[in-house]
């Protein structure tokens, strides 16, 4: 039963996430690039007052598997860095903690290019 309720709010919390950011695509202007950022922008604000981490302990894969996750991982990544190597890190750690996933992101695009045809909109 615990584990039960553990995914339910994984499931709530990931909802609201993707929740909030319907809401605002349908009813501001902001464009769905923008509203991406500003997820990300989340994520990093959130990790950077040391938040994030409550959140995802009680959240789970609710709050990591959305963008916000993302920008956290760059932050955390990037707080190590400077911690280790100076201010330098500021620019080497974030790209360091996520190249697993961006590798995979591009592995993967590349791949599902080949298999499907893809067309811009007319």
């Amino acid at each position: 039963m615990e584990m039960f309720i553990d995914y339910l709010w994984v499931f709530i919390i990931g909802g609201l996430v993707c929740m909030i950011g319907e809401i605002l695509i349908i009813t501001t202007n902001i464009t769905s690039a923008r509203i991406l950022v500003t997820f990300v922008l989340v994520g990093v604000f959130l990790e950077a007052v040391g938040v994030f981490d409550y959140i995802s302990d009680f959240a789970g894969a609710g709050i990591n598997v959305p963008i916000i996750g993302f920008g956290a991982s760059l932050a955390k990544g990037a707080i190590g860095a400077v911690k280790s190597q100076g201010l330098l890190g500021i620019f080497t750690g974030g790209l360091t903690a996520t190249a697993g996933g961006i590798a995979a992101a591009i592995i993967f695009a590349f791949i599902f290019a080949l298999i499907f045809h893809s067309h811009t909109k007319k």
